[in-house]
């Protein structure tokens, strides 16, 4: 939440070109998809423990050279040191896979509800950390905020360290394995993947540029610090019900309540430019990519086998992040040159095009039941 504060306002102000000023944000979510399959390949033979210890290390190294990059005002070294913060991201983005993991047939989609609800405390302390960090150490701003996040991924290394999942046995790692493409032509993965995928990216399409069409529209970085809050509030405060509801109204269902909500996001941006339009827009997007990001999730864990797991969680992290990229970096050329109005209007076919794949697919899957009986 911290990098969706404050990077594109520190580019803003040391970047010339000012249609490079979300680049340090993409290039967070580029690293990710960078990252995704050979962090997923890599815990498969050292073990999720070590693995995600490795990955908060990268984290830590990025911190740090972003907070040199901004004390000096080096807009490619401070573009770096997040694209270094989306390999740690691609590690990360494992952490909703390893808990459902290990979790009973019946828990699994709480299980990565409840991942995802531990960014409550994130969503208020990335923009806290931001506020604080704005001329805590130099005149520099946000240099403290970048020590503040090096000191917070530091620390959970040390919670890692007492975390106990067992490695897949020899048994299961030497199962049956279909292709990773005969696994991604199923409509269970596609479905799953496009629901995830287009949340996503609608989500970060509309959140990276949504501080700096507050800044453009004369609004203080509180407003847009008190913003970011609510909307991270909104991604992940349902966690701690979202599971619950997935286990009772089904995956589908929820991945078109969460696409629904965010098309209602889209209107009430469209609708003005007060604080409260955008609060209220945020807001409604969080809850919006909650639903069906993890819907869509608790629907992969249906589409491999155990033995397939680390190529297919790996596979869907890509699609995910490669897409989430693609938006995020065009959102911040689209918001500069063509306001915020459009970039709203640009996310509309997207969410079209998930709510026709999440159809199609219980409409696969209702005839496939008829037939079978």
């Amino acid at each position: 939440s911290l990098l969706i504060a404050i990077p594109p306002l520190i580019a803003y102000g040391i970047v010339e070109n000012k249609g490079l000023v979300t680049l340090p944000t993409s290039l967070v979510i580029i690293g990710t998809p960078v990252m995704t399959i050979p962090a997923s390949l890599f815990m498969r033979r050292v073990g999720r423990r070590v693995g995600f210890i490795f990955g908060s290390f990268i984290g830590v190294v990025s911190g740090l050279l972003s907070a040199y990059a901004v004390f000096i005002s080096d807009f490619w070294l401070f573009s770096l040191s997040t694209f270094l913060f989306g390999f740690f991201s691609g590690f990360a983005q494992l952490y909703r896979f390893a808990a459902a993991d290990v979790a009973s047939e019946d828990f699994k989609s709480k299980a990565i509800s409840l991942v995802l609800a531990g960014g409550v405390v994130a969503g208020f302390l990335g923009p806290e950390s931001a506020k604080l960090g704005q001329n805590l150490v130099t005149s520099t701003p946000f240099v403290g905020a970048y020590l503040i996040l090096t000191a917070t991924t530091f620390a959970s290394i040390f919670v890692l360290l007492f975390l106990d999942i067992p490695p897949l046995t020899s048994a299961e790692r030497a199962g049956p394995r279909r292709p990773i493409g005969t696994i991604m032509m199923q409509p269970v993965f596609l479905a799953a993947a496009l629901a995830a995928m287009i949340s996503q990216g609608v989500m970060n399409f509309l959140m990276t540029a949504s501080p700096i069409a507050m800044a453009t529209c004369g609004l203080p970085f509180s407003d847009t610090a008190f913003v970011i809050e609510w909307h991270i509030f909104g991604m992940f405060a349902p966690g701690f019900f979202t599971g619950h509801l997935v286990k009772k109204f089904g995956e589908v269902k929820i991945i078109i309540c969460g696409l629904f909500l965010q098309f209602v996001c889209v209107l009430v941006a469209l609708e003005g430019i007060e604080v409260a339009h955008f609060w209220l827009s945020m807001f409604l997007l969080g809850v919006g990519w909650n639903f069906a990001f993890t819907a869509g999730t608790s629907l992969m864990t249906t589409a491999y086998r155990t033995s397939e797991r680390a190529k297919t969680q790996g596979a869907m992290n890509f699609l995910i992040y490669g897409f989430v990229s693609i938006m995020s970096l065009s959102s911040g050329a689209l918001v500069h040159y063509f306001g915020w109005s459009a970039v709203n209007f640009g996310a509309l076919p997207f969410l079209v095009i998930a709510v026709i794949a999440t159809l199609w697919y219980a409409i696969s899957q209702n005839q496939g039941e008829v037939r079978s009986t």
